[in-house]
């Protein structure tokens, strides 16, 4: 699969989202009623983005937000660029 976390192996989930109407058993009414049921599809937040591997090797990988703030993963340095080369007039 390939929208899927490179680090933990998060990938998209697939359910059903439930509405209901109505007072609870429990609260002293009739109970709820589904009103609708439809269908949900929940992406992980990947980002695209370089990395640090154990063996000092970079490589672009796919990463979840979760794994980038717990840590799990070191972004790579960019190279700061030269500086502009001022043309003699």
């Amino acid at each position: 699969m390939s929208y899927m976390c490179d680090i933990c192996g998060k990938k998209p989930l697939r359910g059903n989202k439930v509405v209901r109407r109505g007072k609870p058993k429990k609260q002293g009414g009739i109970g709820l009623k589904t009103t609708g049921i439809s269908r949900v599809f929940r992406k992980p937040n990947l980002r695209r983005i370089q990395i640090v591997e154990a063996n000092g090797n970079i490589k672009r990988a796919r990463v979840c937000m979760a794994c980038l703030r717990a840590g799990k993963v070191q972004k790579s340095i960019k190279k700061p660029r030269p500086a502009a080369v001022e043309k003699a007039v």
